[in-house]
């Protein structure tokens, strides 16, 4: 069964770090992009970050560039999303999503995962 399965969400202070990962099972994601959602209550779903399959770059949205890190572990099928200095505004439920595309261009993801709540709160 082909599935992404995200997890390290969690309750955080501000400030603080969480690492997001995105497993997958039932495919490779080698020649895939990954990137990072997230969708807060009540707005529309941003895109976070993508790595690349072919070259590893990497892409992150300007509210998180500098926080945030993507990385993959091709060998463990894994990506993953360290998120550091945290700020309220971060919260949101965190999806990733997989799919034959560059991250710096309009594409659409094969696969999705169900999404791991992020709380960022004092």
């Amino acid at each position: 069964q082909v599935q992404l399965v995200e997890s390290g969400g969690g309750l955080v202070q501000p400030g603080g770090s969480l690492r997001l990962s995105c497993a997958a099972s039932g495919f490779t994601l080698d020649y895939y992009a990954i990137g990072w959602f997230r969708q807060a209550p009540g707005k529309e779903r941003e895109g976070v970050s993508c790595i690349n399959s072919s070259d590893g770059s990497t892409y992150y949205a300007d509210s998180v560039k500098g926080r945030f890190t993507i990385s993959r572990d091709n060998a463990k099928n894994t990506v993953y999303l360290q998120m550091n200095s945290l700020k309220p505004e971060d919260t949101a439920v965190y999806y990733c999503a997989a799919g034959i595309l560059d991250c710096s261009a309009p594409g659409d993801y094969d696969y999705w995962g169900q999404g791991t709540q992020v709380t960022v709160s004092s």
